[in-house]
């Protein structure tokens, strides 16, 4: 199944109930919320979706629940990464991916591979895999950076297969070298909300995004403005978001994302330990700036 990741995906926010369960009818609004925006696709169970904190079971029907409740027939990423290679690949191997497009697979987190490692790491999952494969290096997270040699080496073995890297380092030197040495169909996407009109200038495809769980519409109109070379457009609309973007990762990831989400009434504001909710200055913050720019 092939996937045209242009664009702006969302890295869908998980709600939970006052009881700590997952809140179906919740997931099911912010799924019409995301689409009515104008998103080109959606990423379930990523790190927004705390998904470390889901039991297996949890985590197989959330994934059934966002192919049911598709009004959009919007294209599904799902998160199947961690740090250990086996379990990933058995994980691969039995998740009912039906419905589902690509994956998405971060870098082994705590063991701090090294390049070597991560290429092979990379390699076994690649070959595993019964998807196409998003790379997902977020050195922040993870502790380890993959280079873009490591990501061009894989593109380059695994055409067709590693269709992208979701590249949250931070580092546009880094992205811009996988840009220049890229395969054809290769897409490099933004990791970090505030860098997708910078990258998309570059050359870019687009953005995995948290923020667009928020402000769909305002988000995707300036990303997709940035990849039709309209920058002009997309620059206002940047600084709009900037500070609220910047905000929401205050806190930590999802913290701020579900703030601004209880604040616009779509869900509750409950996360799972060791995840605690955001603090009521940088709540009173977010609110301030969604009123100031009609967010």
């Amino acid at each position: 199944m092939s996937i045209n990741l242009k664009g702006v995906g969302v890295a869908l926010v998980t709600p939970f109930t006052d009881g700590g369960e997952v809140d179906y009818p919740a997931l099911t609004s912010l799924i019409r919320h995301i689409t009515a925006g104008g998103v080109d696709y959606m990423v379930v169970l990523g790190t927004t979706g705390e998904p470390a904190t889901m039991t297996a079971e949890e985590r197989h029907r959330v994934v059934r629940h966002c192919v049911a409740h598709n009004p959009g027939n919007l294209p599904i990423v799902v998160g199947i990464g961690g740090n250990n290679t086996a379990e990933v690949i058995r994980t691969l191997q039995t998740f009912d991916l039906s419905g589902v497009s690509a994956v998405l697979s971060v870098t082994p987190y705590y063991n701090k591979p090294n390049q070597s490692g991560l290429y092979a790491h990379f390699s076994a999952v690649l070959e595993a895999s019964p998807l196409p494969v998003i790379l997902y290096n977020v050195p922040g997270r993870t502790g380890v950076n993959m280079t873009a040699e490591t990501t061009l080496r894989l593109a380059h073995a695994f055409p067709g297969k590693a269709i992208a890297v979701k590249e949250a380092s931070g580092n546009l030197s880094q992205a811009a070298y996988i840009l220049r040495d890229r395969p054809e169909g290769f897409f490099v996407l933004s990791g970090e909300d505030n860098l997708a009109l910078a990258l998309a200038a570059m050359g870019g495809d687009g953005v995995i995004s948290v923020s667009a769980n928020v402000f769909p519409d305002t988000f995707s109109c300036m990303v997709h403005a940035a990849l039709a070379g309209n920058v002009s457009d997309a620059i206002p609309l940047n600084l709009n978001l900037h500070e609220v973007t910047d905000l929401l990762f205050a806190e930590g990831n999802p913290v701020g994302a579900k703030a601004a989400l209880a604040v616009k009434g779509m869900i509750r504001n409950n996360l799972r330990l060791p995840l605690a909710p955001a603090s009521e200055a940088l709540t009173a913050k977010i609110r301030t700036q969604i009123d100031k720019y009609g967010l």
